[in-house]
């Protein structure tokens, strides 16, 4: 991926950052709300676990939804296998999904659907399934010290784990439930999320698991539209939670999402915030469920501030994660814009 002279600049800086992190530790709780970001936010920037504390670090963020590449990576992880969700990439591809794709070293997308690729040839499955195979060695070698190195470097710089994204998937073994879970407990991260299960048979054994473990399973949805399937997936297992989209809810749905926040709230394990204009829109969106389009925050229509108001005032403790999607303005750049993202929060907090 080519850089501008910015990105570049902001890069260097975040990277500057990262060596004075005792100095000037990010505090990202504004009214008693946590604000956070999911580290697919940076998906288009160099990924390093170093790297990505920097990007937190700079953008003033105290908490985040990990993704899987960035602590695998620095774990050890078999470059040809890092963000492998259920031993294969995720759908649609390395990094697809709105606002841009993860370039060298970049980010894979959370689980992004997208349609138009093509059928990969017998040589090409023959790499994945291999990449796959030596994933699935590493996942069940790997010590948990790796895991505790990161989590120390990432508390000791002021940034906390609270979710962790690695989904799991019917085709993996139990072995590999259990290195999900427990690289999420040694994380410090109190549930993990994956897309809400159209399978049965996966969405009961994930309640399962999760029962099991007592670390909570949280459901991302997406383009699923209105509350289809909430009650299936909360009625699975205590243990069950919602990882909730405001910006996709109210992108697919044109309705506010606050009445379903308080709704839900006990099952909420975590919010993504983005801004997204409703259906029927000019400019639809082409992404699973359609919709409209994601938009600079205010630009859009889902009632941000509503949302982290409804938070504040009933003391709701679930984090409120923010998800960059929308396209970086000309002139602008990622680390930019998601600090404009991380001062909406605070203002709309104060």
């Amino acid at each position: 991926m080519l850089y501008t002279r910015r990105d570049l600049g902001k890069i260097a800086l975040a990277a500057g950052t990262a060596s004075r992190l005792r100095a000037a530790k990010p505090d990202s709780v504004f009214g008693g709300v946590q604000i956070g970001t999911i580290t697919y936010s940076f998906r288009s920037l160099p990924s390093s676990a170093e790297q990505v504390l920097g990007y937190c670090v700079h953008c003033g963020i105290s908490a985040i939804e990990l993704m899987s590449n960035v602590a695998e990576s620095y774990a050890g992880a078999p470059a040809g296998g890092r963000g492998m969700f259920g031993g294969f990439p995720p759908p649609g591809g390395p990094g697809r999904g709105p606002g841009g794709a993860g370039g060298p070293g970049g980010m894979q997308g959370p689980g992004r659907g997208g349609g138009g690729r093509a059928p990969l040839t017998p040589e090409q499955q023959a790499a994945m399934q291999k990449a796959a195979e030596e994933m699935k060695q590493f996942r069940l070698s790997v010590s948990m010290d790796k895991y505790k190195a990161f989590r120390k470097m990432y508390n000791d710089a002021g940034v906390s784990i609270y979710a962790f994204k690695l989904p799991p998937a019917m085709n993996m073994s139990d072995q590999e439930y259990d290195y999900i879970w427990n690289v999420a407990e040694t994380l410090g991260a109190n549930h993990i999320t994956m897309e809400l299960p159209t399978d049965d048979a996966l969405l009961q054994r994930v309640a399962e698991y999760a029962a099991k473990r007592k670390l909570r399973i949280a459901f991302h949805t997406h383009g699923q539209g209105g509350e289809s399937g909430f009650h299936k997936a909360l009625a699975a297992s205590p243990y069950t939670a919602l990882n909730l989209d405001v910006g996709h809810y109210y992108g697919v749905n044109g309705k506010s999402p606050v009445p379903v926040v308080v709704k839900y709230h006990d099952r909420i394990a975590s919010l993504h915030l983005k801004d997204r204009k409703g259906p029927g829109s000019a400019a639809e969106n082409t992404g699973p469920g359609g919709g409209g389009p994601n938009m600079p925050w205010g630009q859009g229509e889902t009632p941000l501030k509503e949302v982290l108001q409804t938070m504040k005032k009933n003391k709701y403790k679930f984090p409120g994660s923010i998800e960059y999607e929308y396209n970086t303005p000309e002139g602008s750049d990622v680390l930019t814009e998601i600090k404009k993202c991380v001062q909406f929060c605070k203002e709309a907090l104060a």
